[in-house]
């Protein structure tokens, strides 16, 4: 049987602020992710099976990257907690506001890292993480492949 490779895309909408950088990113902003899930396995061969056919249902992938991701990450704030940053993020939560603290600078190239290890954790048996897409704005994203790490 072949390997299958089946890619979702998942949007939302989350802020962060990178302490230390020497650019405009220093402030508080804002952007419009869009995540591109790809996921790698062999189509089930099960003809009595309901999902007979499928790597994975989409709908699984679907329900296992909102839990991780897309329904944490959706309209929150990202900080590094080891920054400065601390103390206006522990206002905000204290104000209601969806705040998420990481042990990381808070760059597309750090969540993907984290989105990974996520996501991958709470596949099904026989089905691997191959890569992700994380796009930040209309031109620049970041790409993680399993292959390579």
């Amino acid at each position: 049987m072949s390997n299958i490779r089946i890619t979702k895309k998942f949007s939302f909408e989350a802020g962060h602020a990178l302490h230390g950088y020497d650019g405009k990113c220093r402030n508080l902003h804002g952007h419009s992710y869009h995540l591109f899930v790809t996921v790698i396995g062999q189509p089930n061969t099960d003809a009595s099976h309901p999902k007979h056919g499928m790597v994975i249902d989409f709908g699984d992938l679907k329900r296992i990257v909102n839990d991780e991701i897309v329904s944490v990450f959706d309209h929150s704030m990202v900080f590094n907690k080891n920054t400065p940053h601390l103390e206006l993020a522990n206002d905000l939560k204290s104000r209601g506001h969806n705040i998420i603290l990481v042990d990381y600078q808070p760059t597309t190239e750090m969540m993907i890292v984290d989105f990974a290890a996520k996501i991958s954790n709470r596949l099904p048996e026989g089905i691997k993480l191959h890569s992700l897409k994380l796009q930040e704005t209309a031109t620049s994203f970041a790409e993680w492949f399993a292959s390579e790490n």
